[in-house]
């Protein structure tokens, strides 16, 4: 039984650690994009970024400090873009990063 709750303990903590494992930061219309962006935390993303070109005619997203992205980080930052083109408003996206989200883009320019 101590081995069972021991094992809980120890999945509450990594999930804890998930989740809290983004940070975005914003000054002016400049946001920096810090740890993990999956699946656990993309609602943090998409709350931060939620209408934000009916404030902004351009921002910045720096995501040099991104050290994890899975498929849903890709998606939702490939939404942001597309709501910019829809929208005619600039989204500049700075830095390494990832290489799964510049995988997707590079697969996205030669499919145009």
């Amino acid at each position: 039984m101590i081995l069972i709750n021991s094992k809980i303990e120890l999945l509450n903590i990594n999930l804890n650690r998930i989740i809290m494992n983004l940070e975005i930061t914003q000054a002016n219309n400049f946001f920096k994009v810090k740890g993990s962006l999956d699946r656990h935390n993309i609602h943090v993303f998409k709350k931060e970024f939620r209408n934000i070109f009916e404030r902004a005619n351009a921002i910045t997203v720096s995501i040099e400090n991104l050290t994890s992205i899975d498929r849903y980080g890709v998606s939702a930052i490939a939404q942001l873009h597309n709501e910019a083109l829809v929208k005619n408003k600039r989204l500049s996206i700075i830095g390494l990063g990832h290489g799964n989200l510049y995988n997707h883009f590079k697969t996205e320019e030669a499919a145009a």
